[in-house]
């Protein structure tokens, strides 16, 4: 297959948003010293992980257990199964009193017979972390705890966490419930790439229920530095301390995950050295924009001389702000020559990036009209002049 470099295209000018793997470029910034079993610090945008470790190491997710909780009732909701102002009733099982699977735990202390909507019962499980709302809303939307287990690792495999599975439907110890710091980020950028009324909840600082207030306690959501708005903490004595904190920086977002720190104040200074770390050191660039055009070719035998070429998909990529200006783009046709007909959005080569020297990622390069056959006498021109 014959090949030749066509365009060279500085990225100065390209404008803000994206995301990448760290060795992928040529310098990487020195991620900060963090002091948990594993974390990860994930771009929203993309989906790039720009530091981690122990990433998928399965750990006990404790009530991280419900962002899945969680997504599982907002999918409920996206498909019209049931409402946000549907009221439920709650029933025996959710009654913390008599229990001993909830001695100590977390709760927005229901009693049977309670009636509240779906939409106040989700604000108890996500800022109360209440394991009592967990399974009143497991019974209302599965007819029980069993039932929603099942959805719950539905979604896993539907996700693709390939570390995690859930036994409960609120996060406390239980033989065989495990997932990882990678996992809890895809599932994080899952449920704040949902529905954005459902994701609000996840930054109120306080809910009070039956005279009952009770705050959340990401302590984050009360750093105004970083803009905090989710999403999670988690404790179990196996499971240590974890905290999962996304933060807003202008159009850029970034995931952080920490998994098994020493304490409630060490998990929040953990997750607050990533997120600096990737704010200082990264911006988020749109590379590409689906059907731009990068350049014109020359093709026989058709109705035109020439057909525009570009990307046929809109690309982000979060860049180390060190590297930008020496980030560079060109691309290869697949062919020398190209002849109609050629149909719209058509593969014809490859769109390489380029960090200095190193090659860092590639797209197709795509046609971005239609050229038809040409009439007799211009396809008879077209063949004599190829040939002498």
């Amino acid at each position: 297959m014959k090949t030749r470099l066509l365009l060279a295209l500085s990225l100065f000018t390209v404008s803000a948003h994206s995301a990448f793997a760290g060795n992928t470029f040529a310098s990487w910034p020195q991620p900060p010293q963090i002091q948990a079993g594993s974390w990860v610090l994930m771009d929203y945008t993309t989906g790039q992980i720009l530091t981690a470790n122990n990433e998928h190491v399965q750990r006990n997710p404790a009530s991280l257990t419900k962002l899945m909780t969680g997504y599982v009732i907002d999918r409920a909701i996206d498909s019209k199964r049931i409402s946000g102002d549907d009221i439920v009733t709650v029933g025996k099982d959710a009654w913390a009193k008599g229990n001993p699977v909830f001695d100590g735990s977390s709760l927005m202390f229901l009693k049977p017979g309670d009636k509240l909507s779906v939409h106040d019962l989700s604000r108890g499980l996500i800022i109360d972390s209440g394991n009592d709302a967990c399974v009143a809303l497991a019974d209302y939307v599965a007819g029980g705890q069993p039932q929603f287990v099942a959805l719950m690792n539905k979604y896993v495999a539907k996700l693709g966490l390939r570390d995690t599975h859930f036994e409960t439907v609120h996060g406390l110890d239980a033989p065989g419930q495990h997932s990882s710091a990678y996992d809890l980020a895809v599932l994080s950028r899952a449920i704040i790439h949902g529905e954005p009324e459902f994701y609000h909840m996840y930054s109120e600082k306080s809910l009070t229920w039956n005279g009952i207030t009770q705050h959340n306690r990401n302590g984050l959501l009360w750093d105004k530095k970083l803009n905090v708005d989710g999403l999670k903490t988690g404790h179990t004595a196996s499971a240590g301390f974890n905290l999962i904190a996304s933060s807003v920086q202008g159009q850029r977002r970034l995931i952080a995950v920490v998994m098994g720190a020493e304490s409630s104040k060490g998990r929040e200074e953990q997750a607050r050295k990533l997120l600096h770390w990737g704010q200082d050191n990264f911006d988020t660039v749109q590379i590409l924009h689906k059907g731009k055009k990068i350049g014109t070719e020359h093709i026989w035998y058709g109705d035109k001389e020439t057909v525009d070429v570009g990307p046929g998909q809109d690309v982000y990529l979060a860049l180390p702000k060190s590297e930008v200006p020496n980030i560079k783009a060109k691309y290869v046709l697949d062919r020398q020559d190209m002849e109609a007909p050629l149909a719209a959005n058509k593969r014809v080569g490859e769109i390489e990036l380029f960090d200095r020297d190193k090659l860092i990622a590639h797209w197709p390069l795509v046609t971005l009209n239609e050229v038809q056959k040409g009439g007799t006498f211009s396809r008879l021109s077209d063949y004599l002049h190829r040939k002498f």
